[in-house]
């Protein structure tokens, strides 16, 4: 599995909000200059975000985005599916129903374990854990 550049460039416009939380709403520009990310592309993420309702706008002359929730309560999978969709490796049926092979095959369990090992992963890891380094 290979993460886009909208997850990618996502989760550190995310992280970005994080670390500037305690001062106020961020501005696109803001992030964009210190991410060295196109404002363009970096507003099409942040609706994204948005969408999903881990950010939210502020608006007035000193709004900006900010998130809906503390940074220990979003977890780096929440965000990397609301940008990049399911992170599934490998798109294999739960059941027998869209699969002619389902009974017989024997690669689904491998798929099965590979897929819920990185949503165990991504979804264990918070916000708050990336922008402190205090990952383990």
């Amino acid at each position: 599995m290979k993460l886009s550049t909208r997850g990618r460039y996502g989760l550190r416009a995310a992280a970005d909000l994080a670390v500037h939380a305690k001062e106020g709403p961020v501005s696109i520009s803001s992030i964009a200059g210190r991410q060295n990310l196109s404002e363009r592309y970096l507003e099409q993420l942040i609706a994204r975000l948005k969408k999903a309702g881990i950010v939210k706008s502020i608006r007035g002359s000193s709004g900006g985005y900010v998130l809906t929730r503390p940074a220990g309560e979003i977890s780096v999978g929440e965000i990397l599916r609301a940008l990049e969709g399911s992170m599934k490796v490998v798109d294999c049926p739960e059941n027998g129903e869209a699969c002619t092979n389902y009974d017989s095959c024997v690669t689904k369990y491998v798929w099965r374990r590979i897929n819920d090992s990185i949503n165990r992963t991504v979804d264990g890891m918070t916000l708050e854990e990336i922008i402190t380094g205090r990952m383990e």
